[in-house]
């Protein structure tokens, strides 16, 4: 089977080429009954304009780009990522836009990824991820002068767009949180410590442990991975004297955590106390289900989505700083164990 072709509607309605294109763009030259006639053999043989032509003609490509430089494996186990996607697809469908998705192993492959799409014509603009301290892909991305959404803290996106919500007050909510709870060892299993986000969090953690006289913040990097968060909250749990709380930087490190803690046989929230970020199903079914910094992730890509779109249109567009993600206390928190 191949993709049908002008030729063939021309060949089908008994008419040149040139009287297709006419045709189906709109164009005068030819009549009202033969335009029809073109439109109907068009629907009916599955005819759809080629992307690499209209980009050849300057028309818009109606899809928008995002090339993720994360393990591909990551993406069926971190509920964040989907729920993101979910959100970003649900509002560009909504006006007629596809999603170009590609994994890349690396930064360097992700520029030459998006310096090809926006080249080819393949995209309209891109949504960007995982911003880093200094990032060197936003110059990059600022040289093309194609539409682009970063999502990340406006300290890190240069003159593209952000889209953002204060990790720091979060990280102090949950701090606060245990403190109130009696909890004076709380430590940390944060994420990959080049991420904008990551140091924004450091940064809150210390500064909310040297507020609260918690002594020194112990914070153990990882790659997010489940098999990372695992190692990190053995290291942890053996320390001497050990923390009574532990706050995860996504979902599926807690989840790892917690079935560290019932594998060196102590009991959650009785002995220990665990706060996930990210608040995904996964956080509510396992058992005791885990206190969580909870937001909106699929309405937090839609407005990605939403602002790029008003972006390629050419409309003027601000940054939009979402709400930042609520505490959601639940069983895996308590008080800590009486000394």
């Amino acid at each position: 089977m191949r993709r049908p072709t002008i030729a063939d509607i021309a060949r089908q309605a008994g008419v040149s080429k040139g009287a297709v294109s006419y045709a189906l763009n709109g164009q005068p030259g030819v009549s009202a009954s033969t335009r029809a006639r073109i439109v109907a053999i068009a629907d009916e043989i599955g005819w759809r304009p080629s992307s690499a032509a209209r980009a050849l003609n300057g028309a818009r490509a109606d899809t928008v780009g995002l090339a993720l430089s994360r393990p591909a494996r990551f993406l069926g186990v971190e509920p964040f990522f989907m729920e993101l996607i979910s959100g970003i697809q649900s509002e560009l469908s909504a006006r007629s836009y596809a999603l170009m998705l590609q994994v890349v192993p690396d930064h360097d492959e992700e520029m030459a990824v998006y310096q090809r799409w926006w080249g080819e014509g393949r995209v309209d603009g891109a949504i960007l991820l995982d911003l880093h301290f200094a990032d060197p892909r936003v110059p990059v991305l600022e040289s093309l002068g194609m539409p682009v959404v970063a999502l990340g803290h406006p300290s890190e996106t240069g003159s593209l767009l952000p889209v953002w919500s204060d990790d720091g007050l979060a990280v102090r909510d949950a701090v606060t949180y245990l403190t109130a709870l009696g909890h004076r060892r709380v430590a940390r299993v944060a994420g990959l410590p080049r991420l904008a986000h990551t140091l924004i969090r450091d940064r809150a953690f210390g500064a909310v442990c040297a507020e609260l006289d918690l002594g020194d913040p112990v914070t153990v990097h990882t790659d997010y991975s489940g098999e990372e968060g695992a190692r990190a909250t053995r290291r942890l749990l053996s320390m001497s004297p050990r923390p009574t709380a532990l706050i995860y930087d996504n979902d599926i490190m807690a989840v790892a955590g917690l079935s560290v803690a019932q594998e060196m046989r102590l009991d959650v929230p009785a002995d220990l106390s665990v706060v996930a970020w990210d608040d995904s199903p996964l956080s509510q079914v396992v058992r005791p289900p885990l206190t969580a910094l909870s937001r909106d992730v699929p309405a937090y890509g839609a407005q990605a989505a939403r602002r790029l779109l008003a972006l390629i249109g050419g409309e003027e567009v601000t940054p939009y700083e979402d709400r930042p993600a609520r505490l959601t206390p639940r069983a895996s928190t308590a008080p800590p164990p009486a000394t």
